[in-house]
Protein backbone atom coordinates (compact mmCIF):
# COMPACT_ATOMS: atom_id res chain seq x y z
CA UNK A 1 0.00 0.00 0.00
CA UNK A 2 1.39 3.43 -0.87
CA UNK A 3 2.63 5.45 2.06
CA UNK A 4 0.07 8.17 1.33
CA UNK A 5 -2.81 5.65 1.68
CA UNK A 6 -1.39 4.30 4.96
CA UNK A 7 -1.16 7.85 6.31
CA UNK A 8 -4.75 8.60 5.28
CA UNK A 9 -5.99 5.43 7.00
CA UNK A 10 -4.17 6.27 10.21
CA UNK A 11 -5.49 9.81 10.18
CA UNK A 12 -9.03 8.51 9.68
CA UNK A 13 -8.71 6.08 12.59
CA UNK A 14 -7.30 8.77 14.81
CA UNK A 15 -10.18 11.09 13.89
CA UNK A 16 -12.74 8.42 14.78
CA UNK A 17 -11.01 7.71 18.08
CA UNK A 18 -10.97 11.41 18.88
CA UNK A 19 -14.69 11.63 18.12
CA UNK A 20 -15.52 8.68 20.34
CA UNK A 21 -13.36 10.07 23.15
CA UNK A 22 -15.10 13.43 22.89
CA UNK A 23 -18.50 11.72 22.94
CA UNK A 24 -17.59 9.78 26.08
CA UNK A 25 -16.44 12.96 27.76
CA UNK A 26 -19.70 14.65 26.81
CA UNK A 27 -21.80 11.84 28.25
CA UNK A 28 -19.75 11.93 31.44
CA UNK A 29 -20.09 15.70 31.74
CA UNK A 30 -22.16 17.24 34.54
CA UNK A 31 -24.78 18.38 32.00
CA UNK A 32 -25.26 14.86 30.65
CA UNK A 33 -25.38 13.41 34.15
CA UNK A 34 -27.93 16.02 35.18
CA UNK A 35 -30.14 15.04 32.22
CA UNK A 36 -30.00 11.41 33.35
CA UNK A 37 -31.13 12.45 36.84
CA UNK A 38 -34.27 14.25 35.67
CA UNK A 39 -37.52 12.40 36.40
CA UNK A 40 -40.56 13.57 34.47
CA UNK A 41 -43.87 12.90 36.21
CA UNK A 42 -47.62 13.07 35.63
CA UNK A 43 -50.18 14.20 36.72
CA UNK A 44 -49.39 17.62 38.13
CA UNK A 45 -51.57 20.29 39.73
CA UNK A 46 -52.60 21.22 43.25
CA UNK A 47 -54.69 18.13 43.99
CA UNK A 48 -51.63 15.96 43.28
CA UNK A 49 -49.10 17.90 45.36
CA UNK A 50 -48.95 15.25 48.07
CA UNK A 51 -48.21 12.40 45.64
CA UNK A 52 -45.05 14.04 44.36
CA UNK A 53 -43.99 15.27 47.78
CA UNK A 54 -44.09 11.62 48.86
CA UNK A 55 -42.19 10.52 45.75
CA UNK A 56 -39.49 13.08 46.56
CA UNK A 57 -39.42 11.88 50.16
CA UNK A 58 -38.71 8.34 48.95
CA UNK A 59 -35.91 9.54 46.66
CA UNK A 60 -34.44 11.70 49.43
CA UNK A 61 -34.19 8.65 51.68
CA UNK A 62 -32.27 6.79 48.99
CA UNK A 63 -30.05 9.80 48.32
CA UNK A 64 -28.77 9.53 51.88
CA UNK A 65 -27.42 6.09 50.97
CA UNK A 66 -25.82 6.66 47.57
CA UNK A 67 -25.79 10.48 47.20
CA UNK A 68 -27.56 10.31 43.85
CA UNK A 69 -29.85 13.32 43.46
CA UNK A 70 -32.86 13.51 41.17
CA UNK A 71 -34.75 16.54 39.89
CA UNK A 72 -38.51 16.16 39.45
CA UNK A 73 -40.07 17.88 36.44
CA UNK A 74 -43.84 17.81 35.78
CA UNK A 75 -45.36 17.13 32.39
CA UNK A 76 -47.43 20.27 32.05
CA UNK A 77 -49.46 19.06 29.08
CA UNK A 78 -53.04 18.08 29.87
CA UNK A 79 -53.41 14.56 28.54
CA UNK A 80 -55.79 11.69 29.17
CA UNK A 81 -54.72 8.85 31.41
CA UNK A 82 -54.51 6.57 28.38
CA UNK A 83 -52.19 9.04 26.65
CA UNK A 84 -50.08 9.33 29.82
CA UNK A 85 -49.62 5.56 29.81
CA UNK A 86 -48.42 5.73 26.20
CA UNK A 87 -45.99 8.53 27.06
CA UNK A 88 -44.61 6.43 29.91
CA UNK A 89 -44.17 3.38 27.69
CA UNK A 90 -42.37 5.49 25.06
CA UNK A 91 -40.01 7.10 27.59
CA UNK A 92 -41.39 10.64 27.36
CA UNK A 93 -42.59 10.42 30.97
CA UNK A 94 -40.79 8.50 33.72
CA UNK A 95 -43.42 8.00 36.42
CA UNK A 96 -47.18 8.17 36.86
CA UNK A 97 -49.35 8.07 39.99
CA UNK A 98 -52.63 6.27 39.27
CA UNK A 99 -54.88 3.54 40.60
CA UNK A 100 -54.36 -0.01 39.31
CA UNK A 101 -56.50 -1.60 36.64
CA UNK A 102 -56.03 -4.58 34.35
CA UNK A 103 -54.59 -2.56 31.47
CA UNK A 104 -51.97 -0.82 33.62
CA UNK A 105 -50.98 -4.12 35.19
CA UNK A 106 -50.29 -5.49 31.69
CA UNK A 107 -48.47 -2.48 30.24
CA UNK A 108 -46.67 -0.82 33.15
CA UNK A 109 -44.72 -1.67 36.30
CA UNK A 110 -46.29 -0.68 39.64
CA UNK A 111 -44.41 0.31 42.75
CA UNK A 112 -46.83 -1.72 44.79
CA UNK A 113 -47.32 0.37 47.90
CA UNK A 114 -50.54 2.34 48.34
CA UNK A 115 -49.49 5.96 48.62
CA UNK A 116 -52.90 7.40 49.63
CA UNK A 117 -53.94 4.82 52.23
CA UNK A 118 -57.36 4.53 50.58
CA UNK A 119 -58.48 8.10 51.28
CA UNK A 120 -59.25 8.80 47.62
CA UNK A 121 -61.69 5.87 47.70
CA UNK A 122 -63.85 7.81 50.16
CA UNK A 123 -66.10 9.72 47.76
CA UNK A 124 -68.26 12.72 48.50
CA UNK A 125 -70.24 14.80 46.02
CA UNK A 126 -70.40 18.26 44.54
CA UNK A 127 -74.02 19.08 43.71
CA UNK A 128 -76.14 22.05 42.73
CA UNK A 129 -77.22 24.00 45.81
CA UNK A 130 -80.86 23.75 44.76
CA UNK A 131 -80.69 19.93 45.02
CA UNK A 132 -79.06 19.68 48.47
CA UNK A 133 -82.28 19.39 50.49
CA UNK A 134 -83.73 16.78 48.11
CA UNK A 135 -80.62 14.60 48.30
CA UNK A 136 -80.52 14.90 52.09
CA UNK A 137 -84.01 13.35 52.28
CA UNK A 138 -82.96 10.30 50.23
CA UNK A 139 -81.74 7.06 51.69
CA UNK A 140 -78.76 5.26 50.14
CA UNK A 141 -80.93 3.14 47.82
CA UNK A 142 -82.89 6.13 46.56
CA UNK A 143 -79.68 8.04 45.97
CA UNK A 144 -78.24 5.15 43.94
CA UNK A 145 -81.34 4.81 41.80
CA UNK A 146 -82.35 8.43 41.42
CA UNK A 147 -79.15 10.51 41.16
CA UNK A 148 -77.08 10.62 38.00
CA UNK A 149 -73.34 10.87 38.57
CA UNK A 150 -70.85 12.42 36.15
CA UNK A 151 -67.23 11.32 35.70
CA UNK A 152 -64.51 11.23 33.11
CA UNK A 153 -65.12 7.94 31.31
CA UNK A 154 -61.38 7.14 31.34
CA UNK A 155 -61.02 7.42 35.11
CA UNK A 156 -60.67 4.15 36.96
CA UNK A 157 -63.61 4.91 39.25
CA UNK A 158 -66.14 5.32 36.42
CA UNK A 159 -66.65 1.57 35.82
CA UNK A 160 -66.58 0.91 39.57
CA UNK A 161 -69.63 3.08 40.17
CA UNK A 162 -71.37 1.91 37.02
CA UNK A 163 -70.87 -1.75 37.94
CA UNK A 164 -72.31 -1.03 41.40
CA UNK A 165 -75.57 0.18 39.91
CA UNK A 166 -75.13 3.96 39.91
CA UNK A 167 -76.52 5.99 37.04
CA UNK A 168 -73.51 7.40 35.19
CA UNK A 169 -72.74 10.00 32.54
CA UNK A 170 -69.33 9.60 30.87
CA UNK A 171 -67.48 12.79 29.95
CA UNK A 172 -63.96 13.85 28.95
CA UNK A 173 -61.75 16.23 30.89
CA UNK A 174 -61.88 17.56 34.43
CA UNK A 175 -62.96 21.19 34.68
CA UNK A 176 -65.67 20.61 32.10
CA UNK A 177 -67.38 18.34 34.63
CA UNK A 178 -68.03 21.30 36.92
CA UNK A 179 -69.54 23.18 33.97
CA UNK A 180 -71.70 20.19 33.02
CA UNK A 181 -72.94 19.84 36.60
CA UNK A 182 -73.97 23.49 36.69
CA UNK A 183 -75.75 23.02 33.35
CA UNK A 184 -77.74 20.07 34.69
CA UNK A 185 -76.20 17.38 32.49
CA UNK A 186 -75.93 15.21 35.60
CA UNK A 187 -76.76 15.58 39.30
CA UNK A 188 -73.59 14.95 41.33
CA UNK A 189 -69.84 14.93 40.77
CA UNK A 190 -68.04 12.36 42.99
CA UNK A 191 -64.69 13.51 44.38
CA UNK A 192 -62.12 11.92 46.67
CA UNK A 193 -62.13 13.15 50.26
CA UNK A 194 -58.53 14.25 49.74
CA UNK A 195 -59.49 16.35 46.69
CA UNK A 196 -62.46 18.39 47.82
CA UNK A 197 -60.56 20.78 50.09
CA UNK A 198 -58.51 22.37 47.32
CA UNK A 199 -61.45 22.16 44.91
CA UNK A 200 -63.73 24.05 47.29
CA UNK A 201 -61.12 26.81 47.32
CA UNK A 202 -60.27 26.78 43.61
CA UNK A 203 -63.41 25.63 41.80
CA UNK A 204 -66.45 26.61 43.86
CA UNK A 205 -65.72 30.38 43.63
CA UNK A 206 -65.90 29.92 39.85
CA UNK A 207 -69.14 27.94 40.13
CA UNK A 208 -71.19 29.56 42.92
CA UNK A 209 -74.23 27.44 42.07
CA UNK A 210 -72.41 24.35 43.43
CA UNK A 211 -71.82 23.09 46.94
CA UNK A 212 -70.51 20.05 48.78
CA UNK A 213 -73.31 17.60 49.64
CA UNK A 214 -73.24 16.88 53.40
CA UNK A 215 -75.15 13.60 53.89
CA UNK A 216 -74.04 10.91 51.37
CA UNK A 217 -70.67 9.27 50.74
CA UNK A 218 -69.28 6.15 49.09
CA UNK A 219 -66.27 4.08 50.00
CA UNK A 220 -64.50 1.44 47.94
CA UNK A 221 -60.94 0.07 48.22
CA UNK A 222 -58.94 2.20 45.79
CA UNK A 223 -55.14 2.00 46.13
CA UNK A 224 -52.92 4.41 44.21
CA UNK A 225 -49.40 3.47 43.11
CA UNK A 226 -46.46 5.02 41.37
CA UNK A 227 -45.96 3.42 37.95
CA UNK A 228 -42.84 3.19 35.77
CA UNK A 229 -42.13 1.43 32.50
CA UNK A 230 -41.62 -2.33 32.41
CA UNK A 231 -37.93 -1.74 31.66
CA UNK A 232 -37.27 0.72 34.48
CA UNK A 233 -36.89 -1.83 37.27
CA UNK A 234 -34.07 0.18 38.85
CA UNK A 235 -36.31 3.20 39.48
CA UNK A 236 -39.16 1.00 40.74
CA UNK A 237 -36.84 -0.71 43.22
CA UNK A 238 -35.37 2.60 44.34
CA UNK A 239 -38.76 4.19 44.99
CA UNK A 240 -40.14 1.13 46.81
CA UNK A 241 -37.09 0.95 49.06
CA UNK A 242 -37.34 4.67 49.79
CA UNK A 243 -41.06 4.38 50.63
CA UNK A 244 -40.38 1.50 53.02
CA UNK A 245 -37.65 3.52 54.74
CA UNK A 246 -40.02 6.49 55.09
CA UNK A 247 -42.71 4.24 56.51
CA UNK A 248 -40.32 2.76 59.07
CA UNK A 249 -39.04 6.11 60.33
CA UNK A 250 -42.52 7.70 60.45
CA UNK A 251 -41.88 10.40 57.83
CA UNK A 252 -44.38 8.81 55.39
CA UNK A 253 -47.18 9.03 57.97
CA UNK A 254 -46.17 12.53 59.04
CA UNK A 255 -46.30 13.77 55.44
CA UNK A 256 -49.65 12.05 54.87
CA UNK A 257 -51.21 13.62 57.96
CA UNK A 258 -49.78 17.05 57.11
CA UNK A 259 -51.31 17.05 53.62
CA UNK A 260 -54.62 15.47 54.64
CA UNK A 261 -55.36 17.24 57.93
CA UNK A 262 -58.18 19.28 56.35
CA UNK A 263 -59.73 16.18 54.77
CA UNK A 264 -59.64 14.31 58.08
CA UNK A 265 -61.27 17.26 59.86
CA UNK A 266 -63.91 17.43 57.10
CA UNK A 267 -64.73 13.76 57.64
CA UNK A 268 -65.07 14.29 61.39
CA UNK A 269 -67.26 17.37 60.95
CA UNK A 270 -69.82 15.84 58.57
CA UNK A 271 -72.29 13.06 59.26
CA UNK A 272 -71.97 11.40 55.89
CA UNK A 273 -74.02 8.23 55.46
CA UNK A 274 -71.30 6.02 53.97
CA UNK A 275 -72.21 3.26 51.54
CA UNK A 276 -69.44 0.72 50.97
CA UNK A 277 -69.29 -0.76 47.48
CA UNK A 278 -67.05 -3.22 45.65
CA UNK A 279 -64.08 -2.16 43.53
CA UNK A 280 -64.85 -4.29 40.50
CA UNK A 281 -61.72 -3.04 38.71
CA UNK A 282 -59.14 -4.01 41.35
CA UNK A 283 -56.97 -6.74 39.79
CA UNK A 284 -56.01 -9.82 41.84
CA UNK A 285 -52.90 -9.42 43.96
CA UNK A 286 -53.67 -5.90 45.15
CA UNK A 287 -54.26 -5.59 48.88
CA UNK A 288 -57.10 -3.45 50.18
CA UNK A 289 -55.88 -0.15 51.65
CA UNK A 290 -55.24 0.26 55.35
CA UNK A 291 -57.35 3.31 56.27
CA UNK A 292 -56.32 3.43 59.92
CA UNK A 293 -54.30 6.63 59.52
CA UNK A 294 -57.46 8.59 58.74
CA UNK A 295 -60.60 6.41 59.23
CA UNK A 296 -61.19 3.54 61.62
CA UNK A 297 -64.90 2.98 61.22
CA UNK A 298 -65.21 0.18 58.66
Amino acid sequence: MPSSSIASTLIGRLARCSYLLALCCLLASPAAQAAENIIRYYPGGSIYTYRWALFKLALDHMEKLDHRHYELVPLNDKVTQWRAEQLLSSGKVDVLAFAPNAQRERLLQPVRMDILKGIIGYRVFFVRKEDSARFARMNAQQFRAGVRLGLNGQWADYPIMKNNGYQMLAAIGYESLFEMLVAGRFDAFPRGLNEVGSEMQEQLPRYPALTLEKTKALYYPFPVYFWVSKENTALASRVLQGLKMAERDGSFKALFLLHHADAIRLLAANGWQTTQITNTELPPGNAKPDTSWWWKQH
